[in-house]
């Protein structure tokens, strides 16, 4: 084999084994060559090395039987850094050329993914490649970064994540056109000094490292957005941190904090707080905190929870208490107005206040407390049955209350079989657990003038939607036909257009019809336990749909185009289905906040990935999108 032409430049340390991969058995020359025309390189999970020793094992690990003189051989070929400065082959090879391939009209590479291979260590060859803007080099065996990483001084984007560092190159402050910095997963132990000369950073991963500080010049990054330093050994957060005025997304997760200083309640910008699995033993006031929209204190050791804490959350969305050692909720959450999702799992609550009803609460979670105000088969109906029980209590106590329902009772002996005091009182039209094959008129007959929001009717044997059910189109919001025998769903269904909430959990039904389309308020719907085997086309058509909940299944797949585009989509459960693999572009779908995969038969994302967490598994997949 001859010698490569244009070896100027090459790294001596090479040998030959590095010449006989620029040959282009790592690196075909077709992806060199399109690379020249786009300026992007993707040589993702290739199993570079210089020679064939070795064998990747199933998940890509190196052969135990790899020589010891081979470690040197997990180095990029030459023809990679060269690709802008050696004449390609082809022209070596005098092939002609149109005028849209002419190779000294090359454009710069600007892009190069080297993810996902077994990369030891980078050459100061990386200098060559000075038009760099992306530089990817994620799940390698890096150790280390070269010093001529100062010289990529047009680098936005450089991912190190999930490697071996453990210390970074002061060299790497020289960057200061860099916007996102990735070096989660390594085993980093300090922050080199000058890191604050990276003013143009926006976005900052270096959670999952050996990190006992953050340096109080990190105030400096004045363009940072999000902040992730979750999974490290901080027993702090340094007063400066809340000289970051831009900031909107901090991720404190998994560490060793015991309290957060009062300055980062000063934060006007923050819009996402994550301090769950720390010893927190108070709550944090946030005073100026006005545009907070998520707080996530769970698994801490919080035990009061006062209304000092809950006043000054008004644009609060999303509110996580779980696993913590509260014994009680105020009064005073009703000022949470804005609050979607309350997590008060696992605590010591015996009781909830009544007020807590009039929340606009799409999902409370209550698991876990010794609560003896409110009846277990209450609970497991979900969160709109315990909201709705709250309200009623609320309205029990007022006047005269009893006597009316009483009076209205007795009128109706007819209707005995109907809890005419649902209708009235709770405007629920409730027929559950009869285990009846029919739904009898007198029910819908009892319905009369009121108005009527709800209708349960689980835990019967209908194997069809009642027509009648059409007759409450105007007014009914939510539907539980809930453990039933129902194969099929009638087009009556399908015309109650202010439906909100749907559940049809433990049915025999496989398939949605399209009339289904036209529930345009629809915002939950519940299929778990159902027969499934793909999910129903007509959901990607509804835009307003927040909650998808279609576990214990047989669904083989999604279509995350179609996914992406529901916009609204913030909970999407997908567990103990038949799912072989999970699409790397459902990681686009970045408003998802539950993304739930557990039971399925895929390989990756692997168990320890899934126990992260939604934006974790968010990102892995985003990481593998084929460019």
């Amino acid at each position: 084999m001859s010698r490569p032409r244009g070896v100027a430049g090459r790294d001596p340390r090479a040998g030959f084994r590095a010449e006989r991969t620029d040959a282009g058995a790592s690196v075909p020359q077709g992806l060199l060559k399109a690379a020249r025309r786009s300026g992007q390189l993707n040589l993702s999970g290739r199993g570079l090395r210089e020679d064939g020793a070795g064998e990747r094992g199933r998940d890509g690990d190196v052969g135990s039987a790899l020589p010891a003189e081979a470690s040197n051989a997990w180095k990029l070929p030459q023809c990679v850094w060269r690709i802008n400065v050696d004449v390609p082959e082809e022209a070596n090879q005098n092939l002609s050329f149109s005028a849209a391939e002419r190779w000294w009209e090359q454009t710069d590479l600007t892009k190069l993914i080297l993810s996902s291979n077994q990369l030891q260590s980078l050459t100061d060859d990386l200098r060559l490649l000075p038009a760099l803007t992306v530089l990817d080099i994620h799940d390698n065996q890096l150790t280390s970064l070269p010093s001529a990483i100062r010289e990529l001084e047009n680098l936005q984007k450089l991912n190190v994540s999930h490697n071996k560092l453990q210390i970074l190159p002061e060299e790497i402050t020289n960057l200061r056109n860099l916007k996102g910095l990735y070096l989660q997963h390594n085993e980093l132990t300090r922050i080199p000094e000058g890191f604050e000369q990276l003013f143009n950073l926006e976005d900052l991963d270096i959670s999952n490292n050996r990190l006992t500080t953050v340096p109080a010049s990190f105030s400096s990054l004045s363009s940072l957005v999000r902040l992730n330093i979750s999974s490290n050994q901080l027993k702090s957060l340094p007063v400066e941190i809340s000289g970051m005025k831009r900031l909107k997304h901090l991720d404190c997760n998994s560490n060793l904090l015991e309290t957060v200083p009062p300055e980062l309640a000063n934060m006007e910008s923050l819009e996402l707080l994550y301090l769950q699995r720390n010893k927190l033993r108070f709550l944090p006031e946030f005073p100026s905190c006005r545009l907070l929209k998520e707080l996530h204190v769970g698994e801490n050791q919080i035990e009061i929870l006062g209304p000092e804490h809950l006043k000054h959350l008004n644009s609060i969305l999303v509110l996580d208490l779980r696993d913590n050692k509260l014994r009680s909720v105020p009064d005073e959450i009703t000022l949470l107005q804005s609050l979607e999702r309350l997590d008060l799992s696992n605590n010591d609550i015996s009781s909830l206040p009544c007020s807590l009803g009039k929340l606009p609460l799409k999902f409370l979670a209550l698991e876990g407390n010794p609560l003896r105000t409110i009846r277990r088969e209450i609970i497991n109906k979900g969160t709109q049955e315990v909201l709705k029980y709250l309200r009623s209590k609320i309205k029990d106590d007022g006047p005269n209350q009893s006597d009316s329902v009483v009076e209205t009772a007795m009128t109706l002996p007819s209707e005995s079989r109907v809890n005419v005091h649902a209708i009235i009182t709770l405007k629920i039209l409730d027929y559950s657990d009869k285990q009846t094959t029919l739904i009898p008129d007198e029910v819908f007959d009892a319905v009369k003038s009121n108005i009527i929001t709800s209708v349960n009717f689980s835990k019967n044997q209908l194997c069809e939607i009642p027509k009648r059910i059409v007759e409450l189109k105007e007014m009914v919001s939510d539907v539980n036909l809930s453990f039933n025998k129902l194969s099929f769903i009638s087009l009556e269904l399908c015309m109650l257009q202010k439906l909100t909430f749907l559940d049809l959990r433990n049915n025999f039904l496989n398939s949605l019809p399209e009339e289904m389309e036209s529930l345009i308020r629809l915002q939950t719907i519940n299929l778990s336990f159902n027969r499934f085997k793909i999910l129903p086309d007509v959901l990607y058509r509804i835009p307003t749909l927040e909650t998808i909940l279609i576990s214990n299944n047989q669904v083989g797949s999604v279509d995350p185009q179609k996914m992406k585009a529901m916009e609204n989509l913030i909970t999407l459960d997908l567990q103990n289905n038949d799912l072989l693999q999970i699409p790397p572009e459902l990681g686009n779908c970045v408003n998802l906040r539950t993304l739930l995969l557990d039971g399925n038969p895929f390989r990756v994302p692997r168990a320890a990935i899934l126990m992260k967490g939604t934006a974790a598994i968010l990102e892995y997949l985003r990481d593998r999108i084929p460019t």
